[in-house]
């Protein structure tokens, strides 16, 4: 016997039963970052493995344990399988200049790759959807982004979300506050784990952002970083709460918050819900102001977020918080005898050229066959096409679901009762 093989642990198929409610979602996130003014973007999902070292910091989880590097044996170049996408966004538009006509708003869709260890709402291959404000300096493009998220929430019947911010300032605001975090983090050196003394002099910012419970104690008693802001971090973070307040959005402080990717500065973001467990962020961004300059472009600022679609599909499926439409065709095509199937054919395809979904039954298998399979592939209605609809050019309209009664009239006729009924559905 053959071998069988399996899917990569960790990395999902689809099926046709999921897939509908993918595609759904895209649809319904397409729309809705079309409101705001953002152009989609789609870049390799292969890169330079240099882009995310230069970009997300060397010292961090993504660089150090997660990512799927490998050397092109054609060419010895280094690759990487992206594991996440606002460093190829970057690098996209620093390669064709995009911002060459000004400040760009700019989206994408896609897999990214982590090895992590596989769990629900954490995958090793994911989909994102993330924007991207590339070239805004001010803080009325980071309430943009926090509002447009707010929107999407409510879109999607979500409630029960929280919207967490911080301010990590300026370069030399993280570097006075540094060397306060290391003098205060030395004195409790035996209560850090291992990862946090490991950390402890190459990236302190991150212990703050730990989830072990037994370092709780000593991370919320830690210097805050807001403590630390220039004058013009401060007033920045300040104006971006007043935005929100005015304009209904609530959020809470978290002092803690720093994300864990190098090139954040200034503004920080996440939406986080109580209802997936462990896994409670389902949103998260921020500025990242010398990105740009850092993959080679002009100096230029810029704000962005990102979130995962398998947890927000997750979360949808967790609240029922909106009816997905069920994906089924609007008819199904049966006919009775060989000599009617050229028939069948024509009169499928014309109900598809009036705009109709319409399934044509294949294979081998009698009339009540045919009409089981019509039945259970969820259309609203069965055209059947006998010796007598051809013989007097027309169709029979068979309702599947609920009342009625089956009539015999013209195609034509077949066409506009079938499609008023998909309007009334």
């Amino acid at each position: 016997m053959a071998e069988k093989f399996q899917a990569v642990r960790g990395m999902n198929d689809i099926l046709p039963e999921e897939a509908h409610a993918w595609a759904f979602l895209e649809a319904v996130l397409r729309h809705w970052l079309g409101q705001y003014g953002y152009l989609e973007v789609r870049s390799p999902i292969l890169e330079s493995t240099g882009l995310f070292t230069r970009s997300i910091g060397e010292v961090t989880d993504i660089v150090e344990k997660e990512m799927y590097s490998f050397v092109d044996r054609l060419n010895g170049e280094n690759l990487t399988l992206r594991p996440e996408a606002t460093a190829a966004c970057v690098r996209l538009a620093v390669q064709h200049n995009v911002l060459y006509p000004g400040p760009q708003r700019l989206w994408y869709m896609g897999p990214m790759f982590r090895h992590e260890r596989p769990q629900k709402g954490r995958y090793r291959q994911f989909h994102q959807c993330g924007a991207e404000a590339l070239g805004f300096a001010g803080p009325d493009i980071d309430a943009e982004l926090m509002v447009m998220t707010a929107r999407l929430w409510a879109l999607l019947g979500i409630k029960e979300v929280t919207l967490e911010i911080n301010s990590i300032g300026s370069a030399a605001c993280r570097a006075r506050h540094r060397e306060k975090l290391i003098a205060y983090l030395e004195l409790h050196r035996s209560e850090l784990d291992d990862e946090g003394v490991r950390r402890l002099h190459s990236n302190p910012l991150r212990i703050l952002d730990s989830k072990n419970p037994a370092m709780a104690h000593i991370i919320e008693s830690a210097p805050r970083l807001t403590d630390d802001l220039d004058d013009e971090s401060a007033q920045h973070f300040e104006r971006l709460q007043f935005l929100l307040s005015s304009a209904g959005i609530p959020f809470v402080l978290n002092h803690r918050l720093v994300r864990g990717l190098d090139y954040y500065n200034g503004t920080v973001f996440e939406w986080t819900t109580p209802l997936l467990g462990a896994q409670s962020t389902i949103c998260a961004g921020g500025r990242y102001d010398g990105l740009v300059e850092q993959l080679g472009g002009k100096p230029a600022p810029a704000c962005g977020f990102a979130f995962g679609m398998e947890r927000l599909l997750a979360l949808i499926q967790e609240t029922q918080s909106i009816t997905i439409p069920v994906s089924a065709p609007d008819v199904y095509v049966v006919y009775q005898g060989e000599d009617t199937q050229p028939a069948a054919f024509l009169t499928a395809d014309a109900l598809r050229q009036a705009g109709l979904a319409a399934v044509l039954y294949c294979g081998e298998g009698g009339f009540k066959n045919q009409l089981k399979r019509a039945d259970s592939s969820g259309a609203g209605y069965a055209v059947i096409l006998g010796e007598d609809e051809i013989r007097n050019q027309t169709v029979s309209i068979k309702p599947l679901r609920g009342q009625g009664q089956q009539q015999t009239v013209s195609l034509t006729h077949a066409i506009q009762l079938l499609k008023q009924e998909r309007t009334h559905a």
